[in-house]
């Protein structure tokens, strides 16, 4: 059982779940922000730029993306540990693959 929790994609999971929480407790005690007309917009220099939604000014933003995941699932499949355990290293370093034909294909999901 102790085997079981401490797989990397467990344990992920177990991690995620706790970072749900914690972030959902800090909303929970922060303060709420009354929107008064464009308070929390992104400053801008003083210019009126219309915002997109979803867009980043980073332009190298889906290099950066592609890498990440090469160096996370690489990380990932270093760990997993040999045996019955290999079957679901095999599975995320297929979903790794799938996300990044998804990143080099389509263009326009992510932005």
């Amino acid at each position: 059982m102790s085997q079981l929790i401490l797989a990397p994609p467990i344990a992920f999971i177990i991690f995620l779940v706790i970072a749900y929480l914690v972030y959902k407790g800090g909303g929970a005690l922060g303060v709420k922000k009354k929107v008064e007309g464009r308070k929390l917009d992104t400053y801008a220099c003083g210019e009126d730029i219309p915002s997109k939604k979803g867009q980043h000014a980073y332009q190298f933003f889906r290099i950066a993306f592609f890498f990440t995941i090469l160096h996370v699932a690489a990380l990932i499949i270093v760990t997993v540990p040999s045996g019955s355990m290999a079957l679901l290293g095999i599975i995320y370093l297929l979903i790794a693959i799938a996300a990044l034909v998804i990143l080099l294909v389509d263009k326009e999901l992510i932005r």
